[in-house]
């Protein structure tokens, strides 16, 4: 064997080992590409369910918040008109009540005073200070 026949059959055996690496890594991606494509048409198959439900929800609450703004909106209404009613019933009856009030309130002072003239104040002969009794004949001495 010469040289050359030794040199070929050298890269002979390193390009059949190279193309034996090449060979197990195209199949292994070939495999990984087989578990991709799986998952993928798993997560397809449970996505496009997720989403159908999801959209539904979706629009339940758009129902649901459309009835609250109506709600809302009644509220605001009811409570306009509950203001509207205050402001009457004060304007109506606060003034005449306001007048009415005022009149007892004299009647009662005046007969008040009627009663304070007609009947003469008792004489008390003891004054109350501080918890103790003085009598009156004291009293006198200690303003005079």
């Amino acid at each position: 064997m010469t040289g050359g026949e030794v040199a070929g059959i050298l890269v002979a055996v390193f390009w059949a080992i190279l193309v034996s690496f090449l060979a197990v890594v195209l199949v292994r991606l070939a495999q990984t590409l087989k578990a991709t494509t799986k998952l993928v048409a798993d997560v397809t198959e449970q996505a496009v369910p997720l989403l159908a439900d999801a959209s539904a929800t979706v629009r339940s609450a758009q129902t649901q918040l459309d009835r609250v703004d109506a709600i809302a909106s009644d509220v605001q209404e009811v409570t306009s008109n509950a203001s509207a009613l205050s402001t009457t019933v004060a304007s109506t009856f606060g003034g005449p009540l306001v007048k009415v009030a005022a009149f007892g309130y004299g009647v009662r002072r005046a007969l008040g005073r009627d009663r304070q003239q007609a009947a003469p104040p008792a004489a008390d002969p003891r004054t109350v200070i501080v918890g103790r009794t003085v009598p009156s004949a004291r009293r006198r001495k200690q303003k005079g």
